[in-house]
């Protein structure tokens, strides 16, 4: 037990015994002396959680995948099999919903790439601090709501008795049909994500040298010469980061194309197998699907040595 000292009216706790003392100089001069080791304390119970949790869920997503469902009872059976894999091969609904999935997710991709760069430049290389940071909150602003809210502003406003149909009949331009179209998917998909993509290739811009772009203009290289060959190849690690947030989210999601939509998303299938169906096992094989698909654009980034740089 723990000793106690007494002065002046006070209570002291007695230091600890030798032993101890001597144990906590060791680690002490240990951690000091090893750096690494003070960094694997400190990181790695946090890694370990992470790694059993997000590599465990996937594995046991992956494995399940390969059982199946009984067809009169309705339980899962764990027997091995590609049951699953030849159901959504040769049913071609299925095939029809991923190329769509895949397909929206590169136009909203690309649509967000070719918004985020005039934005990201100006911000980064023209606009006055203070404008700067307008643009910044601006963008910054929309995540602060809920996602959806943002979803249903979007669905009053593309509505056939919308705001934007209304605007329209104002001015005598008629009436345009967006509302709960791929169209409406397209536009709601760009707007949430631009953010995403914006902030990362604004970074990338923000840190190329002002030196390199006066060089180029010295040489007499023109704005889109300069653009292509100086600051193009340096901000490409924006755009990559920016890319795999918008494809990865467009994905992924499955409750805007149930608000805005007129067609299912691969998540709307998996949502509606495991909450309708309790089909888990064909669930978990159709989410193997866009795993597939960023695995192998991230192996694509790689190769061209995109992620050098981040």
């Amino acid at each position: 037990m723990a000793q106690t000292l007494t002065r002046s009216g006070e209570r002291l706790q007695a230091p600890p015994p030798s032993s101890v003392r001597r144990w906590r100089h060791r680690v002490g001069v240990l951690l000091h002396r090893f750096p690494g080791a003070r960094l694997a304390l400190l990181l790695g119970p946090v890694l370990i959680w992470m790694v059993v949790i997000y590599l465990g869920s996937l594995a046991l997503l992956f494995v399940t995948s390969f059982w199946r469902q009984d067809n009169v009872t309705g339980a899962i059976v764990q027997n091995w099999g590609l049951t699953n894999y030849q159901f959504l091969v040769q049913t071609p609904v299925y095939r029809t919903i991923a190329i769509r999935t895949v397909g929206i997710a590169l136009a909203v991709t690309v649509t967000d790439i070719v918004l985020a760069i005039p934005i990201a430049y100006y911000a980064a290389r023209i606009a006055s601090p203070r404008m700067r940071t307008f643009l910044l909150l601006s963008m910054v602003l929309p995540l602060w709501s809920s996602y959806l809210v943002r979803v249903y502003a979007w669905r009053t406003i593309l509505s056939g008795d919308g705001v934007l149909n209304w605007a329209l009949h104002q001015i005598h331009l008629g009436a345009v049909n967006l509302g709960f179209s791929r169209w409406s998917l397209w536009i709601v998909f760009s707007y949430l994500w631009l953010p995403f993509v914006t902030l990362p290739v604004y970074a990338a811009l923000e840190r190329i040298p002002n030196s390199l772009i006066e060089a180029s203009t010295d040489l007499g290289a023109r704005w889109f010469t300069t653009f292509r060959r100086v600051i193009l190849p340096i901000a490409i690690p924006g755009f990559v980061a920016g890319s795999i947030f918008a494809f990865s989210l467009t994905l992924g999601d499955y409750i805007a194309p149930s608000l805005v939509g007129d067609t299912e998303f691969i998540g709307n299938v998996i949502y509606q197998s495991v909450g309708i169906a309790n089909d888990i096992p064909f669930a978990a094989a159709y989410a193997v699907v866009p795993a597939l698909v960023m695995a192998v654009y991230l192996l694509v980034a790689r190769q061209m040595k995109a992620f050098e740089a981040l």
